[in-house]
């Protein structure tokens, strides 16, 4: 069975007539400029990359920007040609390696990994024909797999349920883990084999990790290592992780949106459009205020970045190249559209 955004066909269903002369809405334009920007990286092969490092990973991401705005690899246009070539150039069987390992061939460990696994669980269903479909299928299966075994590995006390930069690893931080739990639900979503007591235990970590000391002007919300303190980007990461697990009510997620609620992004911050992602997409899920005011002051803080080309600009704070940046400015700024089945309330 075909697998479709049901929010973009319900969307064109209901969009509607608009004056001939309005003028066109700038987040819109943003999207719409960064999205060509991204496709315009994309070499014959399929990878949208600005540099050789981690062109598995950077494909992925990038290629999840650009249908996150409404593009489905079926669409013969622009966007959709961009999304169903980097199917073929990730799906190619270079890519992963025989135990189902994205992360290995561009260095981008289990942190690449698990954000390739996301983008094929979202496009599961939605290949150009039935052996894309199958192939497709497989290989996220794979990817999976790896992804509950590097869990099970003989974890250090207290960092159980989690992930770090190895399959083999025998710790855990918030970011590598985060991105395997993001993938795993979707997979489980798109019907693939995920067993539940595997998203319980990556959920337990996380809110482990959790901090609220009381203390006037201390952070909120989750940190990088257990041991460690919550900052604002870490903060964001789990708002939107527990989330999109169905944790909506826990006191973490209340505790840490309302702390965000307070504490909008800002381009000092380090991380800055890591971090900005998910808090765009953290704040949406919570609903209500704390949607609205997310969707502004991610709107108000990105849109000023945006180069001329569509690109955005650094800010200085370990950010990676302008594809990276512009995927997340991207992915930021798609909370408008909520298309891919991962972002959906």
């Amino acid at each position: 069975m075909k697998r479709r955004f049901p929010s973009l066909l319900l969307g064109l269903l209901l969009l509607p007539a608009s004056p001939v002369h309005s003028e066109p809405d700038r987040i819109d334009q943003a999207t719409t400029k960064g999205t060509t920007y991204l496709i315009s990286k994309q070499d014959k092969r399929g990878a949208i990359r600005e540099t050789d490092a981690h062109e598995t990973a950077i494909t992925a991401l990038s290629a999840l920007a650009i249908a996150a705005t409404g593009n489905l690899p079926s669409d013969h246009t622009p966007g959709g040609e961009a999304v169903q070539n980097a199917l073929t150039f990730l799906l190619a069987p270079e890519r992963q390696d025989r135990e189902g390992y994205f992360g290995a061939k561009d260095g981008s460990r289990m942190y690449g990994h698990g954000i390739t696994t996301l983008f094929l669980a979202e496009m599961l269903g939605m290949g150009r024909d039935a052996d894309q479909d199958a192939t497709l299928r497989r290989a996220c299966q794979n990817a999976v797999d790896l992804i509950l075994r590097a869990q099970q590995v003989k974890k250090r006390p207290g960092t159980e349920g989690g992930w770090r930069y190895t399959p083999q690893a025998t710790d855990s931080d918030l970011s590598v883990t985060i991105w395997q739990l993001m993938a795993l639900r979707s997979a489980k979503n798109a019907g693939l084999v995920v067993p539940k007591d595997a998203i319980d235990a990556a959920i337990g970590y996380i809110k482990r990790s959790f901090k609220d000391t009381g203390r006037l002007n201390t952070p909120v919300g989750f940190s990088y290592e257990i041991s460690q303190s919550p900052v604002w980007s870490t903060a964001a990461e789990g708002l939107l992780a527990l989330q999109v697990c169905g944790e909506y009510g826990c006191k973490e997620v209340a505790a840490t949106s309302d702390w965000l609620l307070q504490n909008p992004p800002k381009t000092s911050t380090s991380w800055f459009y890591y971090g900005t992602y998910y808090y765009s997409q953290g704040m949406y899920q919570r609903g209500g205020e704390h949607a609205e005011t997310g969707a502004k002051r991610s709107s108000e803080v990105l849109l000023p970045l945006q180069e001329e080309d569509g690109s955005w600009k650094s800010t200085g704070g370990s950010e990676g190249n302008r594809v990276y940046r512009t995927a997340m400015a991207v992915l930021s700024l798609s909370v408008k559209y909520h298309y891919l089945p991962i972002y959906q309330r």
